[in-house]
């Protein structure tokens, strides 16, 4: 009986030993990382009456929409280098698209390094970080799979597929580097603004990017058990808007509307809109002055398709996770790096301090969120920096002490909680950056912009009077914004004298005004003493229950 009873104990033993053995090996799960690159919230699941979406609206039916997600600063370089390294602009010291991460940031270990230090696999294809960040040596753990498409004669992906669009664009470049030198190569002939062209998608790089990554998770999973982080990177809808013709195709340019709200807002800060530099550079694009209906019209059409196209790519990418049969073990996120204004407030581009520049959208689907989450919307304000612990506390993972982000995975389990009081972006002087948010270079003023560049700073000098100075304005002028639920407050403020008081002040009601045309400040100056004290507390200050 004794004997019986000792190997009832040492069978319950060993199974439970067995059973503990399990769980603690349990593969984490994968990530799938998805990032757009200038996308507004135009799909058909954030009710834009026109996208053509479907692969997008799906996910979003499956798992968490975020309605009210903010970029910390609408350009690409500094709001990569946020999400990626999960500190905010302030902090990084990365404002515009020249300098990098790592020459300021030396140490920082980036959201796909941290996922390698703990046992993932880290790979790329696409757009990740912003261009001269993209190859961190230290983040990612092995290279894309090319030889795998060299290997079934895919070639490389082209700019133009077009010959006359080729052409154009060397005869342009060559022209501009003749006429202004150096300064020229800083984007100022960047060839036409769109192209539709009859080619498969591959031609282009997300189409090609999409099969990349395709192929390098394949390889991934038959050569290792190892989960992976899969960063697949889309550029579009960044100009150029280029995309195969049938994207174009889903679209009736009758249908096509054009903005309504195409003046600066009644009272704004004159410096706080650009002239469109970004869009002026494409050729057959006007120099100065508006831009008419019938070429509005197109550049949005040309938009759109851009939309449809990646959309496309990542239905593919999501049907080769199912295939593969690791989509039950895979977080998927979808978001973009800021919006852009389509003729909003007159201007074309990201770079501003508004909401059509700095909310995004923002997606997730995880194998474990509760049912009752899935094809959820939250309106709980949240910011791109929060990406990096969301992630790390979704795998269980340590949340690095550098982070400046807050994890929203509660966010998954009850969407409508109370969350964060207020969002945070910031952006330098748009009106006098070009459009990789550099300050203005003097070559720049002798070329075919000194007119544009004049006018808009004899605006800005009407305006701002005696407060005006050209090195404040041009170098050390900042607009940080906070957004609460019903309004976006914007702080325009020296860096290099933040204990003086503000130069100038923004602010625009939510609730009675949700396209921002009127800067109700100056008539509402106690509303303006309440919300600056709570932007001084910052964004840790804003935190729910603070």
């Amino acid at each position: 009986m004794k004997l019986a009873n000792l190997i009832c104990l040492l069978l319950i033993l060993f199974g439970c030993k067995e059973k503990n053995r399990v769980i603690s090996t349990d593969k984490k799960k994968n990530i799938l990382f998805i990032a757009i690159d200038d996308l507004r919230p135009e799909l058909g699941c954030y009710g834009s009456y026109i996208a053509v979406s479907p692969n997008l609206d799906k996910l979003a039916g499956q798992g968490l929409l975020f309605n009210n997600a903010y970029c910390q600063q609408a350009i690409c370089g500094p709001s990569r280098a946020s999400v990626l390294t999960g500190i905010r602009p302030e902090t990084s010291g990365v404002f515009h698209n020249y300098i990098k991460f790592r020459e300021v940031n030396p140490d920082v270990v980036t959201l796909p390094q941290h996922f390698m230090q703990n046992g993932y696999e880290t790979v790329y294809t696409g757009k990740i970080f912003h261009h001269g960040d993209l190859d961190d040596k230290k983040s990612w753990s092995r290279m894309p799979s090319i030889d795998s498409l060299e290997a079934k004669g895919m070639k490389k992906p082209v700019g133009f597929a077009l010959e006359k669009n080729n052409k154009e664009r060397t005869a342009t470049r060559k022209e501009m580097v003749a006429k202004y030198g150096d300064v020229a190569k800083y984007g100022l002939a960047s060839g036409v603004a769109y192209e539709s062209a009859d080619v498969p998608d591959n031609t282009y790089s997300d189409g090609y990017n999409t099969d990349l990554a395709i192929a390098t998770m394949k390889d991934m999973l038959a050569k290792n058990d190892k989960p992976f982080f899969l960063g697949l990177g889309f550029n579009k809808p960044h100009l150029n808007w280029v995309a195969p013709k049938k994207y174009w195709d889903l679209y009736n340019r009758e249908d096509i509307k054009l903005a309504t709200k195409t003046e600066a807002p009644n009272d704004a800060v004159t410096m706080g809109l650009h002239p469109s530099f970004e869009l002026r550079v494409r050729s057959g694009i006007p120099k100065k002055g508006p831009i008419d209906d019938e070429l509005a019209a197109t550049l949005k059409h040309a938009y759109l398709a851009c939309v449809s196209y990646v959309d496309a790519q990542i239905g593919k990418m999501i049907n080769a996770l199912e295939d593969a049969g690791v989509r039950d073990n895979t977080i998927i996120i979808v978001w973009s790096d800021h919006g852009w204004h389509l003729g909003d407030m007159g201007i074309w581009g990201k770079a501003t301090n508004y909401e059509i520049a700095t909310r995004v959208p923002l997606m997730i689907w995880t194998p474990n969120m509760p049912k009752a989450s899935r094809g959820q919307t939250t309106d709980a304000l949240v910011e791109l920096v929060d990406i990096y612990p969301t992630l790390s506390d979704l795998v269980g993972i340590e949340i690095p002490r550098h982070v400046e982000g807050t994890s929203f995975k509660l966010l998954l389990e009850n969407p409508e909680q109370t969350w964060k009081n207020a969002a945070f972006s910031q952006f330098p002087s748009p009106a006098l950056r070009e459009w990789g948010g550099f300050p203005l270079r003097s070559a720049m003023r002798e070329t075919y912009f000194r007119p544009l560049i004049e006018e808009v700073e004899d605006r800005i000098i009407a305006q701002q009077g005696n407060k005006w100075n050209r090195d404040l304005f041009e170098n050390t002028l900042m607009g940080y914004a906070m957004r609460t639920e019903q309004y976006r407050f914007i702080v325009w403020k020296d860096r290099a004298h933040l204990e003086k008081e503000a130069i100038d002040i923004e602010l625009y009601d939510h609730r009675n005004d949700p396209h921002e045309t009127v800067n109700i400040a100056k008539h509402n100056p106690d509303l303006v003493a309440k919300l600056m004290i709570q932007f001084n507390k910052g964004w840790r200050g804003n935190l729910s229950g603070n």
